[in-house]
């Protein structure tokens, strides 16, 4: 098993062509084991390389809701009243550190995402 370092451009692209002929590889078998190795190199050089923004964290709440067809009112538990929800959602209100563990733990929003500085209007004004 010849695996090197992607170094570069060219080495990524290699690996991702290789990666491509191993997609199917099963696990525990010497192409599978290639696969993993691969796709591990690929991943490190990637985020090295392009590094890609976190999502706002209203962002990431409101595509959350989208993405399984829940209403507002699923929030309600975790942020509070219907209007303490819209207000958090039309950035009226920050998010509290109680907030962003419960999105975190019930939802499995990275609490990275919720973490981050994002603008409301309470600082605007």
């Amino acid at each position: 098993m010849d695996i090197r370092p992607i170094k570069n451009e060219k080495d990524h692209e290699a690996a991702l062509k290789e990666v491509e002929i191993l997609w199917e590889s099963q696990p525990g078998t010497p192409e599978g084991d290639r696969l993993e190795i691969l796709t591990t190199l690929i991943e490190a050089y990637e985020a090295q390389t392009h590094p890609f923004d976190l999502p706002d964290p209203i962002e990431a709440i409101q595509y959350h809701l989208e993405s399984r067809g829940w209403s507002r009112r699923e929030l309600e538990p975790m942020l509070g009243d219907s209007s303490q929800v819209q207000g958090i959602l039309a950035r009226k209100i920050p998010l509290t550190l109680p907030m962003v563990r419960d999105l975190h733990e019930r939802l499995g929003i990275p609490a990275e995402i919720l973490i981050q500085p994002y603008e409301t209007e309470v600082e605007a004004a």
